[in-house]
């Protein structure tokens, strides 16, 4: 039997796993302009599987890379769910989210989600 496949993905579950709250405590303490570590560290580990002899521990660590380039565009999607008040807004950082939402306006309101909440409510 052939386990490498089974390995793989509990590993890339592992690793997806913990992007997730990565993404939300950095998007918390240091907002979307933090983005740039998940290149960084996307990058390296995509240039690293180059060089990992073992199929399988290079097949995870370019997982690793693809989760933390993906994870570029959650920490801007996760800045939106801080705006509409999805996730907790970091206190320090108060006066940047007002700024955002006067300059947002009604796009904050634009979500596929609000507009069944609408339809909802009115019928």
């Amino acid at each position: 039997m052939n386990f490498n496949g089974i390995l793989v993905g509990a590993a890339v579950f592992l690793i997806i796993g913990i992007c997730h709250p990565i993404v939300i405590k950095m998007e918390y303490h240091w907002g979307k302009k933090s983005w740039w570590v998940l290149l960084a560290a996307g990058l390296g580990f995509c240039a690293l599987s180059l060089f990992i002899p073992n199929t399988v521990v290079s097949t995870i660590v370019g997982a690793a890379a693809f989760s933390c380039l993906w994870g570029i565009h959650e920490i801007l999607a996760q800045e939106m769910r801080v705006l509409r008040g999805w996730f907790p807004e970091n206190p320090a950082r108060h006066d940047y989210y007002e700024r955002r939402r006067r300059e947002l306006g009604d796009k904050l309101n634009r979500h596929p989600s609000h507009k069944n909440l609408k339809e909802k409510t009115n019928g």
